[in-house]
């Protein structure tokens, strides 16, 4: 990736809208597929009442928008102001209960786990059938759109494109058989999670830009410049997460 396309995707503008002011990318196609697009507001004539506790509105009782889901309240009904990451507002903004408690997960995420995936660890890299794996640093590019993996070559994959994750665990109680955590990107939950696993690498499916079909990847866990997996194994659980 040449310094000059890197920079186009990393250039972001200030911009105001109705619910305050967001840092945005500059251009549209480098956003991240994580983020959330403003919601449209309910018209103020189309609620007379909270849509949470249907207090009627009037001259004290004044209505309030959630920055999130665009729906109506009271001012008790909408109290909170929560940073709201995924729509890139630069300061905390309104949000009901129910999307506070929300945003309040996804702070976590992005203060905690998203520093992980930006610093990238070290895997053991298995691309299609190839037999030998190749050392590699993988990381989550700042913009959040592709997964970066740098050694003696280096790949990129946009995450977008990912069909399918498959999170390899070990460590369950003798007589159970490892199990395989199944996710599907972006934004999936897991269909099971294996409560004292030990993550130890993922696959990916994915399609590649002018290829046919579904191209396979796989990571194992490998050893820093210390012989530790532990930062690989975070990574992992941080990319489980997202």
């Amino acid at each position: 990736m040449s310094s000059e396309v890197a920079a186009r995707r990393d250039a972001k503008k200030l911009v105001r809208s109705p619910s305050g002011l967001r840092m945005v990318p500059e251009h549209r196609a480098f956003g991240s597929p994580f983020g959330l697009e403003e919601p449209q507001w309910v018209p103020d004539k189309e609620c007379p009442r909270c849509m949470q506790c249907d207090t009627k509105f009037d001259f004290l009782t004044r209505k309030h928008h959630c920055r999130r889901c665009g729906k109506c309240f009271c001012d008790k009904c909408c109290s909170q102001k929560v940073a709201l990451r995924r729509m890139c507002f630069v300061d905390p903004v309104r949000q009901c209960a129910e999307c506070a408690l929300v945003s309040h997960r996804e702070a976590e995420f992005y203060d905690k786990q998203l520093k992980l995936l930006l610093s990238g660890a070290t895997f053991l890299v298995t691309f299609g059938n190839s037999e030998k794996p190749d050392t590699m640093v993988c990381r989550l590019s700042s913009n959040q759109r592709y997964l970066l993996l740098d050694g003696d070559s280096r790949h990129e994959v946009e995450v977008t494109r990912i069909a399918a994750v498959q999170m390899l665990t070990e460590g369950f109680p003798p007589g159970e058989k490892d199990m395989h955590t199944y996710t599907s990107l972006p934004g999936s939950q897991p269909v099971s999670e294996g409560g004292n696993a030990r993550a130890t690498g993922m696959t990916l499916q994915y399609t590649a830009p002018g290829a046919e079909g579904v191209t396979q990847l796989k990571l194992t866990a490998g050893e820093d410049a210390n012989g530790s997996r532990r930062q690989a194994t975070a990574w992992l659980v941080a990319m489980h997460k997202k």
